[in-house]
C-alpha cells in the first residue's frame, strides 16, 4: 500500500499552539504540508508562529470550537481540506473529587473534547477530500480512571464512541483517535501544579516503556493515522504500556 502523501496537503490542527499539536505542526511543515493552527488564545497562537519561524505555509486562526458559529465560519471559505486534527482540551478545574467538582468545569471538558470535535466533523466533513481524515485525541483516563478524574475519563470514552460512529457515517473519510498516556505537556501544570515533575517521574518508574511520553511520540502516531489509508474507526494507544500496569 502506498502511504498518503503529505507534501502540499492542507491540514487543520485545532489545539496546535502547544504540546502535541505544535509537535505535529512542526513535523507536517517539515514534510511540505500547508498547516493551519487554530486555538482560542491569540497569545499562544503568536508564540506558536514565532516557534515555527513564521513558516510561509503556516496560518493561524483564533477560534473557540465549542461555539458552532465560529466553527462554521472557520470552514465557510476554506476550500478543500485534506486532514483535520484536534488535540484541544480544556480541563482546568476538572480534576477534582466529586464534592469539589464545579459543573462549569465539567462542561468545559465536554465542550472542548466532545462537542468541539463533533462540530469539527459536522462543518468540516463537507470540505474534506474522499481520501481525507479526521483525527482526535482521547486518553488513558478512559481505561485507567483515577480519583479526581471522573469527568475526563467519561469524556474520553464518549469521544472514542463518536470516532466509531463517524467512521461509519462519514465513510470513506477516515475517522480515528490517538489515545495518549501520560505525556509531558503544559497541561500537567493544571493537573499536578508544583508536583508536576515528581508526578511524571513516579509514573515513568511504573511504565514498561520506562518513561512518560513526549509530544513527538503522539505527533508521530497522529501522522501514521493521517497517512494510512486503510485505518479508520480505530483508537491507537500510545501510552508506554500504561494499560498493562
Amino acid at each position: 500500500m502506498t502511504a498518503i502523501r503529505i507534501e502540499d496537503a492542507k491540514v487543520l490542527i485545532v489545539g496546535g499552539s502547544s504540546g502535541m499539536g505544535l509537535a505535529l505542526a512542526t513535523s507536517l511543515l517539515e514534510e511540505g504540508a500547508s498547516v493551519t493552527i487554530a486555538g482560542r488564545s491569540k497569545d499562544r497562537l503568536a508564540a506558536a508562529r514565532h516557534h515555527l519561524a513564521d513558516h510561509p505555509k503556516l496560518e493561524t486562526r483564533a477560534i473557540d470550537i465549542s461555539r458552532e458559529e465560529e466553527v462554521a465560519a472557520l470552514f465557510r471559505n476554506s476550500g478543500p481540506i485534506d486532514h483535520i486534527v484536534s488535540t484541544a482540551a480544556d480541563i482546568e478545574g476538572a480534576y477534582q473529587l466529586l464534592p469539589s467538582l464545579e459543573l462549569a468545569a465539567a462542561q468545559r471538558v465536554v465542550e472542548s473534547k466532545f462537542y468541539g470535535p463533533l462540530l469539527l466533523a459536522k462543518h468540516g466533513a463537507a470540505h474534506l477530500l474522499p481520501s481525507g481524515s479526521i483525527t482526535y485525541t482521547s486518553g488513558i483516563a478512559a481505561y485507567r480512571p483515577a480519583a479526581r478524574g471522573s469527568v475526563v475519563a467519561a469524556v474520553n470514552a464518549a469521544l472514542e464512541g463518536l470516532v466509531r460512529a463517524l467512521a461509519v457515517e462519514l465513510a470513506p473519510i477516515r475517522i480515528n483517535a490517538v489515545s495518549p498516556g501520560w505525556v509531558d505537556t503544559p497541561i500537567w501544570s493544571l493537573v499536578a501544579g508544583d508536583a508536576k515533575q515528581a508526578t511524571l517521574d513516579a509514573m515513568a518508574e511504573r511504565l514498561p516503556a520506562g518513561r512518560v511520553g513526549r509530544p513527538d511520540d503522539i505527533a508521530d502516531a497522529i501522522r501514521f493515522l493521517i497517512g494510512n489509508g486503510f485505518t479508520t474507526g480505530t483508537i491507537l494507544h500510545v501510552e508506554g504500556g500504561h494499560r498493562l500496569v
